[in-house]
């Protein structure tokens, strides 16, 4: 499986490459590289958020038996799976494809960080969509938009790190 996911990175790295060029005074390739896999995992997690809280759940709380669930934060808890592994999957094979890490390490740490953000994301939704009550895909959009750049230092200097000789 490993070996797909490297043949595919191999194959996005390029595509991605070719447009980088007129940034190149603005910002480092894997910077570039990080935005655009970043920006395409945000919105098919924007997409995906919409999708479940609006056709899946159909904007209705969720029973559990033993706890009700409200509609946006069960989608958070559905998508949350799918989005990490996709946002892992991006970084490790077409951004920072270059870390020395083992891969159980860079996934514990991807998991580390992306639970803060999980947790930053569900206060904020509880914030913006009950407190001020905004829409919860917009509140979703401005949430997740706010974490883009403690993600990117973070999975940069702590779950892909790279030696300073190999950088």
């Amino acid at each position: 499986m490993r070996k797909i996911f490297e043949f595919i990175g191999d194959l996005i790295r390029p595509l991605i490459d070719f447009f980088y060029p007129p940034f190149r005074k603005y910002m480092s390739l894997q910077f570039f590289r990080y935005g655009v896999t970043g920006s395409a995992n945000l919105v098919f997690d924007w997409l995906l958020y919409f999708f479940i809280y609006r056709f899946v759940l159909q904007q209705r709380m969720v029973h559990l038996g033993f706890v009700t669930i409200s509609s946006h934060i069960a989608t958070l808890c559905l998508k949350f799976p799918v989005i990490l592994f996709s946002g892992f999957l991006l970084q490790k094979y077409v951004t920072f494809s270059y870390s020395e890490l083992r891969g159980h390490i860079q996934l514990f740490r991807y998991l580390v960080v992306f639970l803060i953000n999980l947790v930053i994301n569900y206060v904020g939704l509880k914030l913006l969509v009950d407190y001020f009550e905004l829409y919860p895909s917009l509140s979703n959009i401005l949430v997740s938009s706010a974490t883009v750049i403690i993600s990117y230092f973070s999975q940069k200097h702590y779950t892909f790190k790279i030696s300073p000789q190999n950088s």
